[in-house]
């Protein structure tokens, strides 16, 4: 089986500090479409490490640790009011807009996974100006019409307590329950084991990711969603990439967002659940470099 440093080969891995935020991103340079790759909460940029150079035949792929994870830098979190701006699930978003600006990247196209589709949605709402392209990867941060989607609250439930369990007792053992429920149905590696290990025990990440779940379950949570009427004037080409096992939301979101958001393509993958770019690489490149090439 390749390894995450095998599958790296051909990409660079670099620390970039705007003044604002220092990022670590993982990249391929080439003169193409630049495509962000935004992981999940508690991920890191090698959760598109399968990814990396089969997508540099369509594009600049971009993966990157967001702030308070990783080796990002840890800002202090905002405590403005979810209808206030600058709120700290708009920092991610800042973040990306600050490294585009540093980069010298006017518009970009955006896949986010879970967390990192929630940021999609921001970048495709309230900042169409800089997106070029979407791809909703099991996408988080949203309420859909209740008559048409379920939410499987039982299930966020196992991922608080599993995150929590793992950050404060930091062990393999622990971690390792941790990514079985990203992917449940199997593909959990001793190295990405050791990756989170090593991740997760930096002092300074493990405090940070300990209040990031504390605001992600906080009571008012909700208030910080995108709704019907925000996810409708996404104007630019959308990817609605989901699958049969995602723990939150079932194939029933994916429909609605292709259903709402106008011209939205959807490719829904089969035996996977909630990192299907990492469960089945060839399957997601193939469809994201399909849609980056149009």
């Amino acid at each position: 089986m390749a390894s995450i440093h095998v599958d790296l080969l051909g990409t660079e891995t670099r620390f970039v500090d705007t003044g604002k935020y220092r990022t670590r991103m993982i990249t391929v340079e080439n003169d193409k479409p630049a495509l962000f790759l935004l992981h999940g909460g508690g991920g890191h940029a090698e959760t598109y490490s399968r990814n990396m150079v089969a997508l540099s035949e369509f594009c600049r792929p971009i993966a990157i640790d967001f702030i308070w994870h990783g080796m990002s830098s840890k800002p202090a979190y905002s405590d403005k009011g979810p209808t206030d701006q600058g709120h700290w699930l708009h920092q991610f978003t800042d973040q990306c807009i600050d490294l585009m600006d540093h980069l010298g990247i006017e518009k970009a196209a955006f896949e986010g996974e879970s967390l990192g589709g929630w940021i999609a949605f921001d970048m495709g709402i309230n900042h169409p100006e800089r997106t070029s392209k979407l791809i909703l990867n099991t996408s988080w941060g949203m309420h859909l019409d209740p008559n048409h989607v379920e939410e499987g609250a039982s299930d966020l439930t196992a991922l608080r307590d599993t995150s929590m369990n793992a950050l404060k007792n930091p062990t393999k053992e622990l971690l390792r329950k941790r990514l079985d429920w990203l992917m449940p149905l199997g593909g959990v590696t001793d190295e990405l084991v050791d990756l989170r290990y090593a991740l997760w025990t930096i002092p300074e990440t493990r405090d940070a990711l300990i209040e990031y779940y504390d605001r992600l379950f906080a009571p008012d949570i909700e208030e910080y969603y995108f709704h019907e009427d925000g996810i409708r004037t996404i104007t630019c080409p959308t990817l609605v990439l989901w699958t049969d096992k995602n723990p939150i939301h079932g194939t029933d979101a994916a429909d609605r967002l292709e259903a709402i958001i106008p011209g939205a393509e959807k490719h829904i993958m089969e035996g996977c659940a909630h990192w299907p770019q990492w469960e089945r690489p060839e399957e997601h490149d193939r469809v994201v470099g399909a849609f980056m090439a149009k």
